[in-house]
This record gives structure tokens, sequence and C-alpha cells, in this order.
């Protein structure tokens, strides 16, 4: 069976527990409006239009950036990508954190866009 997957969202992981300072940078940085979701965890840019989308994390661990890859199959799409080498590394509410070869760590998560798959890849 076949699954689609695409770059959804380029997740910018804050080290705070109040992102309004983060989102006050990044608005001003990227010419969007951003808003604090009501939990507090994630900031979206509203006049962001396109994938991938950009998104705020406030996180525990240290500042960095790292990929959502939406996907129609997430547990197909981790075992095509544990045979190219990643690694899991835990499975989150609904996601499934990974690591790239490279040392480098991602999410596949469920499709986020009404348009998908939009421009998604097919893999078997």
């Amino acid at each position: 069976m076949t699954h689609k997957s695409r770059i959804g969202v380029v997740c910018i992981d804050c080290k705070t527990e109040d992102l309004s300072d983060a989102v006050r940078f990044w608005s001003d940085m990227l010419g969007m409006e951003g808003e604090v979701d009501a939990e507090g965890k994630y900031a979206a840019f509203d006049d962001h239009a396109g994938y991938p989308k950009v998104l705020l994390q406030a996180v525990d661990h240290e500042p960095r950036v790292h990929l959502d890859i939406e996907t129609d199959d997430r547990d197909a799409e981790c075992e095509r990508l544990k045979a190219l080498g990643a690694r899991e590394i835990a499975r989150v509410k609904t996601w499934i954190v990974m690591e790239a070869p490279t040392g480098h760590r991602f999410c596949l998560v469920g499709p986020q866009g009404d348009d998908f798959p939009g421009d998604a890849k097919e893999f078997v």
C-alpha cells in the first residue's frame, strides 16, 4: 500500500514557558502576525500561505529548528525512514519523533493542511 508525505512545518523550538517574546521577535522578523494558542504551547502565523508552514513551539530542551513531516500513514513512513537509517526516538500524543542518520530530529505528523496531499510525494 502506498502513502504520501511532505514537509509540512518548520518548527522553531523555543526554550521558554512563555512564547510572548519569541512571538514578538519572529513576527517582526517574518513580517507576519503570530498568535499563541490557548495552551501557550504553540504560535502560528496567520499570514502564512502554502507549505511548509512556520510554527513556534515552547519546549524544555535547548532551542533548535525541526521539521514536521506530514503523512497520511505515520507508521508506514516511520518504517520506510528506519530502513533508510533513521531512528525512532519516541511516540508523543499522535506524532512520532525521529532522528536522521545526521543527528537531526524531525516529527512524523498527520496531515496539517486542507490541501493535503497537495504536492506530497507517494511512497511504497
